[in-house]
C-alpha cells in the first residue's frame, strides 16, 4: 500500500469515529430522534389503561385538546399516541403568539425524590423540544418538574401510576 491508501483509510476511519460520536446517547436530542422515527417496541402484552381528563378552564389554551401528555414507565419519550396532542398545542400556540406555557413534569411514586425530579424535568423538556420543532419559540415555553410531589392518583395500581406519569400544559 502506498501513502495515498493510508491517508484514505485514515480519513474513512476518522469519519466513522465522528459519526459514532455524533450518534452516541446524550449527544443528540432523544426527542427529535423519537419524534421523527417512532417509539421503542413495547413488550408483548403490555397495555396502558385509559385515562380520564378534567375539563379545561375557558381562556386557558385550546379547548378541543386535553392538556396532559402521558408517558410510559421510566421514560421521557413522547408516545406516538400522544403526538397529536403536542401538535395541536403547537398549532394553537402558533395561532396565539401572545400566550406562553409552563410545562409541568410529573412522575409516579416509584423511585427516589431526586430521580423523579430529574425524570419529570426530562419529560417536560421532551415536550418543550417537540413544541420548538413544531415552530413554537423557546422564549414562550417554560418547564418545571414536580417529580412525585403532585400526584393525580394516590393509588398503587398500574392505572394510578399511569395517571401520574405526565406533563401538564399550564397556559399564561
Amino acid at each position: 500500500m502506498n501513502m495515498t491508501h493510508f491517508r484514505w483509510i485514515g480519513s474513512v476511519a476518522l469519519a466513522g469515529l465522528l459519526v459514532a460520536c455524533a450518534s452516541s446517547p446524550g449527544s443528540s436530542s432523544r426527542t427529535e430522534h423519537f419524534y421523527a422515527f417512532g417509539q421503542k417496541p413495547q413488550p408483548a402484552g403490555q397495555t396502558v389503561a385509559p385515562v380520564t381528563v378534567d375539563a379545561v378552564q375557558p381562556g386557558q389554551g385550546p379547548q378541543h385538546l386535553t392538556h396532559i401528555v402521558y408517558f410510559d414507565y421510566d421514560d421521557d419519550r413522547i408516545r406516538p399516541s400522544e403526538r397529536p396532542i403536542v401538535e395541536g398545542h403547537a398549532e394553537w400556540m402558533r395561532q396565539n403568539p401572545d400566550r406562553s406555557v409552563v410545562l409541568q413534569g410529573h412522575t409516579d411514586v416509584r423511585g427516589g425524590s431526586e430521580y423523579n425530579l430529574a425524570l419529570g424535568h426530562r419529560r417536560a423538556q421532551s415536550v418543550a423540544q417537540a413544541l420548538q420543532m413544531l415552530g413554537v419559540q423557546p422564549s414562550r415555553i417554560e418547564t418545571v418538574s414536580y417529580g412525585k410531589e403532585r400526584l393525580l392518583d394516590t393509588g398503587m395500581t398500574e392505572q394510578a401510576h399511569q395517571r401520574n406519569r405526565r406533563v401538564e400544559f399550564d397556559y399564561r
